[in-house]
């Protein structure tokens, strides 16, 4: 998305839009971590699903690197991949307010200030000519620095242009030079005697003195003559031609205030750039950084509020104390898991509207009551293929393209013990939509899945691993598919030594990679354990921390009862 900026006045700029946030929450259609297929496809499905429905802000997403064969399937049918996010961590972009003003470098005072006071938000952030993050305006820094300058044991100097002078104090410009120029001029009232007001001036340098005078002439002509950069005439008095004509020649601008006297000399100060008031020592912070980070520094920041810049320091926000207990401006879907260990990291800080699943039910656990469809069922993509032809939703061809390799990866091309009535009429279903031939695609996406050459065991086995939780023990079960069994356990040892450093990272009791041979419908299970572990396995040993599956190759229908039933013995011992 591009930034759209609407323009108020010259210099000021108002924020109605940037590239990752808005008022209106953004919802996430995500799957498990270490997504397969199913998980991905169902994101992408579902997302578009949601937004039939006129669910706009619904986003597809996903929580890792695809698998060779997901990629192949998104290439292959033009379907742009579900955006990934590392984690939800709470950060920044999903608390602050990114509807503010931003004002330019050289706007004044007094505008920065109206601004200010006509808005919710107590601080604002400057801009330089680039665009990108300047300083700060806060209301402290302001009050501090205009005491020091109407302090009357000072002279009072002013850095501002004759362009701010006529826009703050409102004048008639009758004569003007170098309008633009911004330089420091103190200030001298000419109120006084002629005699002493000639003293005042002859005490500075005149080419570069404001002179603020009524409606004396002898100070006009005065002022004129030295070669001031300015004369400030108050209410609303004109002058002389000739004086105007001299004042030309002179290289003197000449403006006509409609204000007294007092007013234009207090309303001159307001003339400045605001840079001059604001505080370059505030540092914005990122949208990517996190709350744990920002949380102590609005704790002691101006107004309890700091801008918030991109990666390339543009504005895109403020945010405040206030805003990091407030509700994110996120909240998700979850489809193809249910369990909090699989989830998204940083997921249970936000709302969960609807899960969409097939897997048993787990930990997981919501605040507030939720649409939650679980079906016994091969595949996610079956399920959501059935919410689009119970609401009457056309599948777009490469949607339901998709969806139908969704439901043949997850059930090895209807082969697996999986495999319901539900999903073979959802394929042919899909396969009608989009005249593609089942068999045919399931070859091609068993053979995208299988190639595990170059890959190593640690890639192989994070591609498509999920952890569980049985009886306060933690373990995780990855599964690969390949042609032939053998290329694995030629690398036996490999995937042993990764297995067991997986589990010893996370303190679980097991770490297992089911190998499923595609050709067969057999699986081998490698296992790094617990010391003592391997003793209550109890299954039929081909060798060393490899065990037979015969006929098994599902994961969660037939895989997953026997290691809970061997972690109960654990249990047990």
């Amino acid at each position: 998305m591009d930034w759209d900026y609407t323009v108020s006045g010259e210099n000021s700029v108002y924020l109605t839009d940037n590239p990752m946030e808005n008022t209106e929450k953004k919802i996430y259609v995500i799957g498990h971590r270490n997504p397969d297929t199913d998980s991905v496809v169902s994101a992408a499905a579902y997302t578009a699903f949601k937004q039939a429905q006129g669910a706009k802000n619904c986003v597809a997403a996903r929580a890792g690197k695809p698998t060779p064969q997901t990629e192949y399937i998104f290439n292959r049918f033009k379907v742009p991949l579900p955006e990934f996010l590392p984690d939800l961590v709470p950060k920044v972009a999903y608390h602050y307010n990114p509807n503010i003003r931003t004002i330019g470098a050289e706007t004044s005072l007094w505008e920065a200030m109206d601004i200010l006071e006509k808005s919710e938000i107590r601080v604002l952030p400057i801009l330089d000519a680039e665009g990108k993050y300047h300083s700060l305006l806060h209301y402290s820094s302001f009050a501090q620095k205009v005491l020091k300058m109407i302090n009357p044991q000072q002279k009072t100097v002013i850095q501002t242009s004759i362009e701010l002078l006529a826009s703050v104090l409102h004048t008639q410009a009758l004569v003007v030079h170098n309008e633009k120029e911004i330089r420091k001029s103190p200030i001298i009232i000419g109120a006084a005697e002629y005699e002493t007001f000639c003293e005042h001036l002859g005490a500075h340098i005149p080419e570069n003195t404001i002179v603020i005078t009524g409606n004396r002439v002898d100070i006009q002509k005065y002022a004129i003559e030295s070669g001031v950069r300015a004369l400030i005439v108050t209410s609303g008095t004109m002058i002389d031609k000739g004086l105007r004509e001299r004042a030309a020649a002179k290289g003197v601008s000449i403006l006509v205030s409609p204000y007294d006297t007092a007013s234009t000399a207090l309303l001159i100060i307001y003339s400045m750039p605001v840079t001059c008031m604001s505080n370059t020592d505030v540092r914005p912070v990122n949208r990517n950084d996190t709350t744990r980070k920002v949380a102590p520094l609005l704790a002691t920041a101006p107004g309890k509020s700091l801008p918030v810049v991109d990666d390339a320091g543009f504005v895109v926000g403020v945010i405040s104390e206030s805003d990091l207990f407030g509700e994110p401006n996120i909240e998700l879907i979850m489809v193809d898991h249910n369990e909090q260990t699989q989830a998204i990291e940083g997921c249970e800080h936000y709302k969960v509207l609807e899960i969409i699943d097939h897997h048993r039910i787990g930990s997981v656990s919501t605040r507030y009551p939720i649409t939650f469809i679980n079906k016994p069922v091969g595949a996610t993509s079956t399920i959501i293929t059935n919410l689009y032809q119970e609401n009457r939703i056309p599948i777009r061809a490469e949607i339901a393209s998709i969806l139908l390799c969704g439901i043949l990866a997850d059930t090895l091309v209807l082969q697996s013990a999986t495999t319901t009535a539900q999903d073979r009429a959802a394929a042919e279903y899909l396969a009608n939509i989009t005249n593609l031939e089942i068999d045919s695609l399931g070859k091609d996406l068993l053979a995208a899945a299988s190639n595990i050459a170059g890959r190593g065991a640690e890639e192989l086995i994070n591609q498509d691993m999920k952890e569980y939780n049985e009886g306060g023990f933690a373990f995780t079960v990855s599964q690969i598919e390949v042609e032939d069994s053998h290329g694995i356990l030629s690398r036996k040892d490999e995937f042993v030594a990764m297995l067991d450093a997986i589990r010893a990272r996370g303190g679980r009791l097991f770490s297992a990679l089911l190998v499923t041979d595609i050709t067969e419908l057999s699986s081998l299970l490698i296992i790094a354990g617990e010391k003592g572990f391997e003793h209550t396995i109890g299954l039929p040993k081909q060798e060393d921390s490899v065990y037979i599956m015969r006929d098994v190759v599902s994961r969660k229908k037939q895989l997953m009862p026997i290691l809970s039933e061997i972690v109960e013995r654990y249990q047990e011992r």
